[in-house]
């Protein structure tokens, strides 16, 4: 057996186990294990583990900091009281309520990137379903749908968009003039086949006398830390800093200064978040280093030169097409480091790596398995104690995700 196909076998495997956990095995677990198993076979040498895991320091950070973020504002009753003004805002309309939660969805994931949907507007989604007595799961949904969906209208909207781009990241005016449009229309069009195909499970009345709770000054304190967070990202974005230590110097500050208000110590917040999920993604980071280790970025880009000689004219919707559902096999952070590493291979053009781009991260609203957002929005889920199966996120995915992928790469090759 070729060492190319027992690289793909363990990252298939690694995927299966994150996304079934068979046995209720953490996600963690199974990254471990691949890493294992890469040693054990010698295809990784252990320096090389630390140089792969070392590459996603700036991600482990942020993701840090939005957990803490998220982790603040549920013990500080900031989603229950986000939940009874969207409860009130809805004024008993089921539909009007899944459109706020759809709009808040797209705010967070444009501003706080799409893990910080995640990781924080989907307890508050929770909470808004309990509020009001409705179904949570099609309102649940839309956080792990617009994640996606919302996430390249700035670079700051999904961490992929800078692992995509690295040095070749445009201004922020030449990157809206760019994508502004293709994102519009993703997220219209998402909404658009979402409603039509949930619309039978929320179109319903809901409770409208749900008493907004009064919150605590360290429950203030963890609204404004949000808020600032999302202004801080922006700046940080514009300048071209990396977001990890903002995102984490951020969430610290706030956590200690909401203890002091509290009266309440540091350790039990830190105790509550699921570090392990880092190591998940630690994992992740040193499987694509194993493959590019054995020649397959150099396998890829003879491909694409072969598409881009064949048929030019289709190569940049065809190399969207193609990373979007490699995002499902591996996840799109993984993903996006080899289709960044095969770009740079070949030196892309700036439309090719665009539509690149957009693949990467339109990609996985077809499965659970798809982004980091959504695997983090399944490990929050677990936390309120909610299932949802794979099957059940891919017969809606397999709507979503070519919809919209389609409606952006045509606006992206309209306005080119």
């Amino acid at each position: 057996m070729s060492t190319e196909i027992v690289l793909w076998s363990i990252t298939g495997l690694t995927m299966a186990g994150i996304v079934l956990r068979p046995g209720g095995l953490p996600e963690a677990l199974w990254a471990s294990l691949a890493v294992a198993a890469l040693l054990l076979l010698r295809l990784i040498a252990p320096n090389d583990v630390l140089v792969g895991a070392a590459r996603g320091v700036d991600v482990y950070l942020f993701l840090g900091g939005m957990m803490l973020l998220a982790e603040m504002g549920r013990r500080h009753g900031v989603f229950d009281w986000l939940a009874a003004h969207a409860a009130r805002a809805a004024g008993g309309s089921g539909s009007r309520l899944f459109l706020l939660i759809y709009l808040a969805g797209t705010l967070v994931t444009v501003f706080l990137s799409n893990d910080a949907t995640a990781v924080v507007l989907t307890p508050a989604v929770y909470a808004v379903a309990r509020a009001v007595d409705a179904p949570p799961l099609p309102y649940l949904l839309v956080c792990a749908f617009v994640a996606n969906a919302a996430s390249f209208v700035l670079p700051v909207s999904n961490p992929a968009n800078l692992v995509m781009f690295g040095a070749h990241m445009p201004s922020l005016g030449h990157w809206l003039a760019l994508f502004l449009l293709p994102s519009l229309g993703a997220i219209v069009v998402t909404y658009l086949v979402l409603h039509g195909r949930l619309r039978a499970t929320f179109d319903v009345a809901i409770r409208t006398d749900v008493e907004v709770p009064q919150l605590a000054p360290a429950g203030r304190l963890s609204v404004a830390a949000l808020a600032g967070t999302a202004l801080l990202l922006g700046w940080a974005s514009a300048r071209g800093m990396e977001l990890g230590a903002v995102t984490l110097g951020a969430a610290a500050l706030a956590m200690l200064l909401t203890c002091l208000l509290a009266r309440s110590s540091p350790v039990l917040l830190l105790r509550a978040v699921s570090w392990d999920v880092l190591l998940m993604v630690a994992g992740l980071f040193v499987l694509i280093q194993a493959l590019q280790q054995h020649g397959v970025v150099a396998i890829l880009a003879d491909q694409l030169q072969s598409l881009q000689a064949r048929a030019p004219a289709m190569a940049d919707s065809a190399i969207g097409v193609v990373l979007a559902f490699a995002c499902n096999l591996f996840n799109n952070l993984p993903a996006g480091l080899l289709g960044a590493a095969t770009l740079d291979h070949v030196a892309a053009p700036a439309p090719l790596r665009a539509a690149a781009m957009i693949g990467i991260d339109l990609g996985p609203n077809l499965s659970v398995s798809g982004s980091l957002a959504t695997l983090l929005w399944l490990t929050t889920l677990k936390r309120e104690g909610v299932q949802v199966g794979a099957w059940t996120f891919l017969k809606l995915g397999a709507l979503v995700m070519p919809a919209s992928l389609l409606a952006a790469l045509l606006l992206l090759w309209a306005q080119s």
